[in-house]
């Protein structure tokens, strides 16, 4: 109950404000001004929620299967790490507001660019986190498989990668929280359509309530993809609960 308590005094503080500066609308709508576009422009609402949340899992998909494959190959070969990670490091050094462009330039308007977006912003703390928890498999376990003589790929499958589960568990979350940044971005920079299309298009006509309402449900959708990955998260590593759980 208490974030809830908490955003419903946020909105009361927020509808007070408004009404006692007398901000104009097209500045700062109110909150009840926000809910009323939201139930006329329901329609229009959820048909672009529904690209804009497209986008976001798929980027998420993509990014957590870069990152996975990336981290593991690392973790395998010295040789491909030492060439591949500071393309790595250096992808993420460029601020992704000015790769949008060119991803829109190189993939279109459509769907494609903002997946890639997505999945740009997604996959490196998926491959740090995980390539973390490859290099930090207890030592003990490994010299038991040294011992019992199993080879390198076992050890890698069936020790190294069990025991890193939980920093990707950890990577996933992050890649989660940070989905909608991606398809957002690349929805401002060019798009026919997704929220972050919808607010621009909104704020660019003067509507702002209308854009507050997209900004409401994209923040929606970034919860209820955060928690759903912490689901399947908690699914694949069932043996590790939070402290206080």
């Amino acid at each position: 109950m208490r974030p809830l308590i908490t955003a419903i005094g946020l909105l009361l503080a927020w509808e007070a404000l408004t009404w006692a500066t007398g901000v104009p609308v097209y500045i700062l709508p109110p909150p009840s001004r926000v809910a009323v576009v939201l139930v006329e422009r329901f329609d229009l609402l959820m048909e672009q929620a529904a690209w804009t949340a497209a986008e976001m899992i798929l980027g998420l998909a993509l990014g957590l299967v870069l990152g996975a494959v990336l981290a593991v190959v690392f973790a395998a070969s010295a040789g491909w790490r030492r060439w591949a990670l500071p393309l790595v490091i250096v992808s993420q050094a460029i601020p992704v507001i000015a790769i949008a462009p060119l991803l829109v330039l190189w993939l279109g308007y459509g769907m494609a660019s903002k997946v890639a977006m997505a999945a740009l912003v997604i996959f490196f703390p998926v491959v740090s986190t995980l390539y973390d928890g490859l290099r930090r498999t207890d030592q003990g376990w490994l010299d038991l498989a040294q011992t019992m003589d199993a080879c390198p790929r076992a050890v890698l499958l069936q020790i190294r990668l069990p025991a890193a589960l939980p920093a990707f568990a950890s990577g996933a979350r992050i890649a989660a929280a940070v989905a909608p940044i991606g398809a957002v971005i690349g929805e401002w920079v060019g798009a026919s359509a997704g929220l972050g299309y919808l607010m621009t298009q909104s704020l660019a006509r003067g509507q702002t309530p209308l854009a507050f309402a997209a900004l409401f449900l994209l923040c929606l959708l970034g919860l209820a993809l955060y928690h759903a990955t912490d689901r399947a998260a908690r699914r694949l590593v069932p043996w590790q609960s939070p402290q206080g759980e």
